[in-house]
């Protein structure tokens, strides 16, 4: 694969690439970290604690596409009104089900616990569940299935309780 002497190509091979995500579904891998001499890349699949995190953070912003739409004015009083948004914690394409002939995940009026899966998001052919990450009752789907998402996003408005 490499070089006698250490040196090697600039870049990892991306049919490589996509053997190792085809992988990393087919054994259930959560996470590989390749080194290639100075060359560092960790690849993750899933949702993960720090990204939910991270999300949260952004829920008092409204989304970049929503103030593009001219929807702004109706992300302001979200906050106002004791609701708060579960946003998207990367960037790829919405669905509301895991299969076009299931029923979505969530819908308004849906329950969701913390650990909730409300939504798939498909990154690289990677299907990302997202949790809720918040407890409550959602009122408002803010983006439609198979629309493409950005990280931070939000993708639900939630009543918390």
């Amino acid at each position: 694969m490499g070089k006698e002497d250490g040196a090697y190509d600039s870049s990892f091979d991306l049919e490589q690439l996509r053997k190792l995500f085809q992988m990393m579904e087919e054994f259930a891998v959560t996470e590989v970290t390749l080194r290639r001499g100075d060359q560092k890349w960790r690849v993750q699949r899933g949702p993960r604690e720090v990204a939910a995190a991270a999300a949260s953070a952004y829920q008092p912003q409204p989304a970049p596409v929503s103030s593009a739409s001219g929807e702004a004015p109706a992300s302001a009083p979200a906050a106002a009104d004791n609701t708060v948004t579960i946003n998207c914690p990367t960037v790829g394409t919405f669905y509301a089900a895991p299969n076009p002939d299931e029923e979505p995940l969530a819908s308004i009026g849906s329950q969701v616990r913390a650990d909730t899966i409300v939504c798939i998001v498909e990154a690289m052919k990677v299907f990302n569940q997202i949790p809720a990450g918040v407890s409550g009752t959602i009122i408002e789907a803010l983006v439609n299935n198979g629309d493409a998402v950005e990280f931070g996003q939000p993708l639900f408005r939630v009543t918390p309780g």
